[in-house]
């Protein structure tokens, strides 16, 4: 990156045994935009500065807590310019609003916020602050994804009458929180995790990549969120019927006791003249399938696609790009918005943190009452998702 200076980044959780940590560190420096340069690693003294020293973070920026870390960098002439939110769900709320507060733009991994009212709350933080904050629905980042949303804005496929999406797992199918498996252990619980543990690890996901690439937002639903391996405290399969304010009929399935299935996120999106459909285990592929017409196949790279595609291919035709490149398309954008060079216009933000607290406690609520269809009503609920400096959407 010639010519400009790294932002600096601290990064809050991500130690060792995290599976998203590395992610969101590989990621943010991918470009050379964004340099890691201080964090609270672990609770663990130990493992905090085992961390650092493999990520060649200097000890005298290795902190016990967030609080110290904001404190000690906002006195610094290079202190950090964004923190990184990179642990469980309980902690996401306390961490991003002590540092908005303290002048820092803030990157979270998703959910927002532990419940709805936490989300809510941080929306004011964030328009009180004037930074901006991203969260990384990491699926939006993908050049195809952000080719679907191109196709279905410009009305190739018609009025959208049809969504299907499904993101099934299997690696749950087990109860692996007895057995000592970290990951699976604060996601089943729910002082960590909130009232959701599939619907808020991986149906969130797959309610937003459905919202992002329509362009529409979901105003009922009628959801079924169960749990199936005995014993388990958080929900582990999910079945959710959706109503988009256009008029569209979807469906979503979110399953971690999918035995087999490894990371299976597909969205289908149909109109009247034609339907679409992305896989994210052929992620540089988009289907095409036409009423009246032969079917296609899109290519990532590929000189034919849309402005926003080419804008985040890194690689010629054929060449895969997958999740670590996806990762920090959403990284590169958010750099660009800090530094006033791009609007952050497909940066998920605060707005889809409220929107993705609202689908989830909406529908483990209307599961358990057997309410049938429940409107999805939340503040803020205006389309978009534009990152917008110094406004909580």
């Amino acid at each position: 990156m010639s010519g400009r200076t790294p932002l600096r980044l601290a990064m809050v959780g991500g130690g060792p045994g995290s599976f998203i940590g590395p992610v969101h560190r590989m990621a943010a420096e991918l470009d050379g935009r964004i340099r890691l340069v201080a964090g609270v690693f672990s609770r663990d003294p130990a493992k905090n500065a085992a961390a650092a020293d493999g990520w060649g973070v200097a000890r005298d920026r290795v902190y016990p807590d967030h609080h110290a870390m904001i404190a000690a960098e906002r006195a610094r002439d290079d202190g950090v310019d964004l923190v990184a939110v990179v642990t469980p769900n309980h902690l996401h709320f306390d961490v991003a609003a002590a540092a908005l507060r303290g002048g820092l733009h803030v990157i979270s991994d998703k959910p927002a916020t532990l419940n709805l009212a936490q989300a809510r709350e941080l929306a004011d933080i964030v328009a009180a602050s004037g930074k901006l904050y991203g969260l990384t629905y990491t699926y939006t980042g993908y050049p195809m994804v952000r080719e679907a949303r191109e196709i279905v804005a410009r009305g190739d496929l018609g009025a959208v009458r049809k969504v299907v999406v499904e993101y099934s797992q299997g690696w749950l199918s087990r109860p692996l929180e007895r057995e000592d498996n970290k990951q699976a252990s604060w996601r089943s619980d729910p002082a960590q995790s909130g009232v959701g543990g599939c619907i808020g690890d991986i149906g969130v996901h797959a309610f937003n990549i459905a919202e992002f690439i329509t362009g529409d937002r979901v105003e009922r639903l009628c959801a079924d969120v169960a749990t199936v391996v005995p014993g388990r405290g958080l929900d582990d399969d999910c079945n959710v019927l959706l109503r988009f304010a256009g008029g569209a009929r979807g469906v979503l399935i979110a399953s971690q006791i999918s035995a087999g299935a490894r990371n299976g996120l597909k969205i289908s999106v149909y109109g009247e003249t034609g339907g679409l459909t992305w896989s994210h285990e052929r992620p540089n592929e988009l289907t095409l399938d036409w009423l009246d017409g032969p079917s296609q196949v899109l290519h990532a790279g590929s000189a034919y696609l849309g402005a926003g595609a080419r804008a985040v291919t890194r690689l010629p035709t054929g060449h895969p790009e997958g999740f670590i490149e996806a990762f920090a398309n959403i990284y590169r954008d958010f750099a660009d918005a800090i530094a006033g060079q791009g609007d952050g216009r497909l940066v998920p933000d605060i707005a889809e943190g409220v929107r993705g607290m609202a689908f989830v406690e909406r529908a483990v609520a209307a599961s358990q009452a057997e309410a049938g269809w429940v409107s999805l009503a939340a503040r803020p609920a205006e389309p978009g998702g534009v990152m917008q400096e110094g406004e909580g959407r």
